[in-house]
């Protein structure tokens, strides 16, 4: 587990960190194993140039080979805690329901990889929105400005930390 308190750290739960470095461990072994065997066996059809398999696994190699960088990136980078108290202020590990620009929409707060495989939209602590409302607690309005120069309203109707 590595903790940082670096501008660019991700913050995750230790579950999401777990399933991250499983996943890691899995494409740094096997399934780097996998892909050079489908890379030879291709090799084995002949020529190259028009070998769609050939094509296709290197493609797959190379998707690997960034998403092995990511996860690497990630997990040293990421700052690994337990979910945020439940007191209704805004923090990383929320989710967040609020009336943005009059719309309700309901969010993560936090990184991408905190959410799994879910549909849940989530919002960067960094990014405009996130950092708006980071710190503020249920019931209060404030604005920020986006990125378009717009000025948005945003009320926070409840944060509860978030439960995969």
């Amino acid at each position: 587990m590595s903790t940082t308190n670096s501008a660019s750290a991700a913050w995750l739960t230790q579950e999401a960190f777990d399933r991250l470095k499983a996943e890691l461990d899995h494409l740094s072994g096997a399934g780097r194993a996998e892909i050079v065997q489908k890379i030879e066996a291709a090799r084995q059809e002949g020529d190259l140039k028009e070998n769609g398999g050939y094509h296709a696994a290197k493609e797959e190699q190379g998707k690997i080979e960034a998403r092995i960088r990511q996860l690497t990136a990630l997990l040293r980078d990421a700052h690994v805690g337990e979910a945020p108290a439940d007191d209704g202020i805004v923090e990383p590990g929320m989710l967040v329901v609020a009336r943005i620009a009059g719309d309700e929409e309901t969010f993560l707060l936090g990184s991408r990889e905190i959410a799994g495989d879910s549909d849940l939209d989530v919002f960067s602590e960094k990014s405009p929105l996130g950092a708006a409302i980071l710190g503020h607690k249920e019931g209060e309005t404030l604005s920020y400005v986006a990125p378009n120069g717009k000025d948005i309203t945003v009320e926070i109707l409840s944060a509860k930390p978030y439960v995969a």
